[in-house]
């Protein structure tokens, strides 16, 4: 079997993991593990699925790193549940979701999957960072589109895309991003500056939608084109410069918030995939059976030692 790492965007899965299993899942004494058991069988499912060699999955130890909130206050500031100074903001997280992290990280320590985090970084940036120095080809799997933008045919580096459900995986490369949103993978980030994102509250530029971003790129390849010729008067229209140059001040900033970090210094324990042994296994079915994952659990063993 050919080396392929899978990156899983952690928290995007739990969260659909939690939204997907009914939360009258509990354990004996009375936790909700919804979430847990969901996203036991999701790596299990991924794992069959897509067959990698390695896996991580990536985790986000500050979800809204305060040097892109002092780029664009209002990142992210309606998930905001509580901002505390000199440490990560407390997210809105629903409390039956809360309680379970703690018993997804204990699951994938028992399966020997590797967590990797990174200090005031998001998991999207240690996708990022794995993602770009990856000696092997690379599976991403989240339901965020701003990971679009790491996608890379020339070395392999693909996104398994969850939004349509764990039931309609889609499978996307530098042509499927073309065909969805007209520009290209490497194009992605300056794409979705100028479009915004409001579940991220990031504005983007005023009236300058989709098709109208698209049509920009095309034309002037990069955001620096763009500004460029907006700066010059040249290759857009009279309202779409103005525009441009309305948003200069957004412009000069969100490029930071909407990249992702390539380059951090990460300490990776092993990811490489390998049956668990007889003691491995009894102490990960003691934990099933400690919070009721049953056969869940016993899906990813499995899955595990294909």
């Amino acid at each position: 079997m050919p080396d392929r790492l899978m990156l899983l965007d952690s928290a995007s899965l739990y969260f659909r993991a939690f939204y997907g299993v009914p939360d009258t899942v509990k354990a004996p004494d009375g936790t909700p593990v919804n979430a847990a058991r969901g996203f036991l069988d999701i790596i299990a499912k991924l794992v069959t699925m897509y067959e990698p060699t390695h896996l991580v999955a990536c985790w986000d130890d500050d979800w809204r790193p305060q040097w892109r909130v002092d780029l664009i206050p209002s990142y992210k500031t309606h998930r905001v549940a509580e901002v505390v100074e000199d440490a990560p903001d407390v997210e809105v997280v629903p409390d039956p979701l809360e309680v379970q992290v703690p018993i997804i990280l204990e699951t994938l320590s028992a399966l020997g999957i590797a967590v990797v985090g990174a200090p005031e970084h998001e998991a999207d940036d240690v996708i990022g960072t794995l993602a770009s120095t990856a000696s092997m080809p690379v599976d991403i799997v989240t339901g965020d589109r701003d990971l679009f933008q790491l996608i890379d045919d020339d070395r392999d580096v693909r996104v398994v895309y969850t939004a349509r459900g764990m039931s309609n995986l889609e499978v996307l490369t530098d042509d499927t991003v073309f065909s969805k949103y007209g520009v290209h993978a490497r194009q992605y980030a300056d794409f979705a500056v100028m479009r915004g994102d409001s579940s991220d509250g990031l504005p983007g530029v005023a009236g300058i939608g989709d098709k109208t971003a698209s049509t920009l790129l095309s034309a002037h390849d990069t955001l620096d084109g763009i500004i460029a010729a907006a700066r010059e008067g040249e290759g857009m229209t009279a309202a779409q410069r103005a525009k441009v140059l309305a948003a200069l001040d957004y412009l000069a900033v969100a490029p930071t918030v909407v990249e992702v970090v390539r380059t951090l210094e990460l300490t990776v324990p092993p990811d490489e995939l390998t049956p668990l042994n007889d003691e491995q296994q009894d102490a990960a079915h003691a934990l099933a059976e400690r919070w009721a994952l049953g056969s869940s659990m016993d899906r990813a063993i499995a899955a595990l030692a294909r």
